[in-house]
């Protein structure tokens, strides 16, 4: 099938749908008046319909929790423009984007925050989880994987102030530019927030070979020196934890 039709569920509270085959959006919600959480997870090829949150979403206002997980693969949603995004997501609370590929830029996840004024938490999970990656060369190309590529994103409102978000999460963190560059912006936007939680790489037996060695500050003084790297005006909200 290529999409699910979620015609009158009125009790309806969390939805999850795993790697979807469809070039439409592959849902459809029509009454679902108490859908608070949704999780979709897929590994994105080319063929894919890049899904816009504010159609997948037309007609439900009550999304509070939303998990994203991109299987280290290629991001699947697009940054949209907030006037299109706040009527789906002014609800929203808590979002995680999950198993975002290493090395590609992070400022495209703002569009979230720019769009869902009552956001309180964002935790993203930066990993290549090699056990569930396809690294055949000639298997990716004949069925559409793409290369790693950067999402682009500009802010609809450069100067534009988040006065909810109070804690952000990062799985996988890396004391390297990419992510400064983002805790900074996350911090100039989100004028109220308490707590940067920053955890180093996840690690998977499995494949724990083929992981670039980590670069996660452990001492004190490393860590001294990343919180002072940040450039931050509140280092204290910064949180290493193992």
């Amino acid at each position: 099938f290529e999409r699910v039709e979620l015609i009158c569920l009125p009790k309806l509270q969390r939805v999850s749908y795993n790697n979807w085959c469809s070039s439409e959006h592959p849902v459809y919600f029509g009454l679902v008046p108490q859908l608070s959480r949704l999780s979709l997870t897929k590994v994105g090829v080319h063929s894919d319909k890049i899904l816009e949150l504010s159609q997948l979403l037309a007609d439900v206002h009550s999304i509070s929790d939303l998990h994203l997980d991109f299987q280290s693969e290629k991001i699947w949603v697009v940054p949209e423009c907030p006037k299109m995004l706040k009527p789906v997501l002014s609800k929203l609370q808590h979002v995680n984007l999950d198993n975002l590929p290493e090395g590609c830029d992070l400022a495209w996840t703002m569009f979230i925050i720019e769009a869902a004024p009552s956001l309180k938490e964002l935790c993203i999970t930066v990993w290549d989880h090699w056990c569930i990656m396809m690294t055949n060369k000639e298997f990716r190309k004949k069925y559409g994987y793409c290369e790693k590529a950067d999402v682009k994103w500009k802010p609809y409102a450069p100067d534009f102030k988040h006065k909810n978000l109070a804690k952000l999460t990062i799985y996988g963190f890396q004391p390297n530019d990419n992510f400064k560059r983002y805790i900074r912006c996350v911090v100039e936007h989100a004028v109220n927030i308490t707590e940067i939680s920053l955890y180093d790489r996840k690690l998977c037996g499995r494949c724990g070979d083929k992981v670039y060695q980590s670069r996660y500050p452990r001492t004190a003084e490393e860590r001294k020196r990343t919180a002072e790297g940040l450039g931050l005006t509140s280092p204290a909200v910064i949180h290493f934890r193992s």
